[in-house]
């Protein structure tokens, strides 16, 4: 498994996340084996948030975690809170607080790597927020911190008012989700891919160290579904098919190989409980697509250059 570098430090994390959102809908014995699939593919990184499944998937995770093999300190575990879902967004230090007890409470453990705010409170102060993290390190019971769909602006706001440096931006990109690359190759036209939707994050997290997680990453639009092996797009799968072959791997695989080619180093959050699958995602982060190949898929997603 490749590593990278975590946000503006040294230390060495895996290019590929497990994302546990849809671990509420397993049952103990079929978490672990997802879980185990991760692992012995190299991928010990995982990522949750308070309300998957309503909090159940940190339980399950939690539960298959205790009867596994598996040390505590074997895993880099994160988790995100701040949406109350369907009434606001709350980055208050109230629900802040609260939350890492309610996540820990769940997972069974001491203490997480990292915490990431879960999308943007527009109702956030900076300093209310500096309030609860110092409060969450001192405890030990966070090391680490990040931000999801921040811009660039709001990532400064908040960052400023820090005394811990902001590690991780959780954005969505992939094949079919491309709003952070499109703007900067249709720079000074006046097409739809030239219109900048993510604040210029992409070039941000490169000039500040700042590790961009992309959730969602086989998905198409947002929440539509997969275009891996989906009949609506035969072009992009039979590019893939074309690579798969050609490298002895499957879709997947370099589905995830063109999002690691990017020279951002990304981390990629494979979201599937299918333990074949999370295996051949992994298989991605070996792959170095030729510059060629990685415009190939591009192209063959329904993209086109200026």
């Amino acid at each position: 498994m490749k590593q990278i570098k975590m946000g503006c430090t040294t230390l060495d994390i895996p290019a590929m996340a497990l994302g546990i959102m849809r671990m509420d809908k397993k049952s103990i014995p079929e978490a672990q084996v997802a879980i185990q699939a991760a692992y012995d593919s190299d991928i010990n990184f995982i990522d949750s948030a308070d309300i998957y499944g309503g909090g159940k998937s940190e339980e399950v995770f939690g539960q298959a975690l205790k009867q596994m093999n598996l040390k505590r300190e074997d895993l880099f575990i994160q988790s995100k809170t701040g949406i109350v879902p369907g009434k606001r967004y709350d980055f208050s230090k109230e629900h802040i607080l609260k939350g890492v007890d309610g996540i820990l409470d769940r997972m069974g453990i001491d203490y997480l790597d990292a915490l990431v705010l879960h999308r943007p409170d527009a109702l956030f102060d900076p300093e209310e927020v500096a309030e609860a993290f110092d409060q969450l390190q001192a405890s030990g019971k966070v090391r680490f911190f990040g931000v999801s769909n921040f811009d660039s602006a709001q990532f400064e706001l908040l960052q400023n008012s820090l005394s811990q440096r902001l590690m991780f931006n959780q954005l969505q990109f992939g094949l079919k989700h491309t709003g952070m690359i499109d703007f900067g190759m249709h720079m000074n036209m006046l097409d739809n891919p030239s219109i900048d939707r993510d604040g210029q994050f992409l070039d941000y997290a490169r000039l500040h160290h700042v590790t961009v997680q992309t959730w969602s990453p086989f998905q198409y639009w947002m929440f539509e579904g997969a275009f891996i092996n989906n009949d609506g797009f035969p072009k992009l799968n039979a590019e893939l098919q074309k690579l798969a072959d050609k490298y002895n791997v499957g879709k997947n695989a370099i589905a995830a190989a063109w999002i690691l080619r990017h020279p951002a180093n990304m981390q990629m959050l494979v979201g599937s409980m299918n333990p074949e699958h999370i295996k051949d995602s992994a298989k991605g982060s070996d792959i170095e697509l030729t510059r060629q190949e990685w415009y190939d898929l591009y192209l063959a997603a329904g993209n086109y250059l200026a």
